[in-house]
């Protein structure tokens, strides 16, 4: 573990410097956009549950979080727990193509340098969806969440909740440094062909 934290210090921190410039550059075209903030932050669920400040480059118009009710019908995973649409109406042109490319997550490096997150691990669910977790889906609660994760290079959003879970399961009960490190390199190939992103 302490070799999986000092790997989450070094390659976040070294990301963050070599990005700071692209980050910079997308922030300011997010507030160009529309005069939005450039950034999202949400409460997401962590390590034995406890909470913490999730951030990510906005991708929707100010407000997507009011109108999430009025899309429920076509959430693409039913009436799961999770909430995915495609061609979501609320996403900008800038989002778009942000999400396509997972590049709304690279301000959580912040996180794994905090220690809130790591580079792998299943990732942080909404307060609301634990909540509804059964007892064995709160087994993803006892690593800390990931960057990225093993059903991220299988398919993304286009899994159900029950299929991310067992996925999840999978992760925890072999994980190791190497499997780590091959999730990194396939999530590489992933975020390139844009599979299951939206």
């Amino acid at each position: 573990m302490r070799f999986k934290r000092a790997m989450d210090i070094v390659v976040s921190l070294v990301a963050l410097i070599v990005l700071s410039p692209l980050l910079l550059v997308i922030a300011i075209a997010i507030r160009l956009q529309d005069g939005g903030p450039a950034l999202f932050w949400q409460n997401r669920v962590g390590l034995w549950g406890r909470e913490f400040r999730f951030p990510k480059f906005r991708s929707m118009v100010t407000g997507a979080e009011q109108q999430r009710m009025k899309l429920a019908a076509e959430n693409q995973h039913g009436a799961g727990i999770t909430f995915k649409i495609k061609r979501d109406p609320r996403i900008t042109w800038i989002g778009g193509i942000l999400r396509k490319l997972s590049i709304d997550e690279l301000p959580q490096l912040w996180c794994v340098l905090r220690g809130d997150m790591s580079l792998v691990g299943p990732r942080p669910p909404l307060p609301d969806e634990v909540v509804r977790y059964a007892l064995s889906d709160r087994r993803r609660l006892d690593v800390k969440p990931g960057l990225t994760c093993i059903w991220q290079v299988s398919g993304r959003s286009e899994l159900c909740f029950e299929q991310q879970v067992r996925l999840d399961a999978k992760y925890i009960e072999s994980h190791s440094i190497l499997l780590d490190i091959s999730l990194l390199l396939k999530t590489i190939p992933a975020i390139i062909t844009g599979r299951g992103a939206y």
